[in-house]
């Protein structure tokens, strides 16, 4: 389950980093930045196709290699969590979020709440190999 878990991040990340490099000003403006001069587009491609990319690498290798599983969920709850509270606390303070952006905080809410299941399912490897 917890490779499972994993793979889906990673197809997640991967899928969202394509998105955002393929199409990038019509992905900011359904995420809500409606307006971006030459240093935010290069921001919001950096954050949102090459981080988003390297999440992708990172759940993929997790969750080919076995003695990984674990520490590939308890990042993503380290990830997830912060992500979380914060996407919580922005949607009470600025009235009108848009729905996209509701829809990939539930999305959030979800992948935390499965880490925290896996995580707290899981034991540790305990194998000196």
């Amino acid at each position: 389950m917890n490779a499972i878990y994993l793979y889906i991040n990673a197809a997640l990340y991967v899928t969202f980093a394509i998105w955002m490099t393929l199409s990038p000003w019509k992905t900011a403006s359904a995420v809500g930045y409606q307006s971006l001069n030459a240093s935010g587009r290069s921001e919001f491609l950096v954050i949102y196709g090459g981080l988003q990319l390297g999440l992708a690498i990172f759940f993929a290798l997790a969750a080919a290699t076995p003695n990984y599983h674990r520490l590939g969920i308890l990042f993503s709850v380290c990830l997830y969590a912060p992500i979380v509270i914060y996407r919580i606390v922005t949607v009470i303070k600025f009235a009108g979020v848009g729905t996209n952006t509701v829809a990939i905080g539930a999305l959030e809410v979800v992948l935390l709440i499965g880490a925290v299941v896996l995580y707290l399912k899981s034991t540790p490897n305990l194998s000196t190999s």
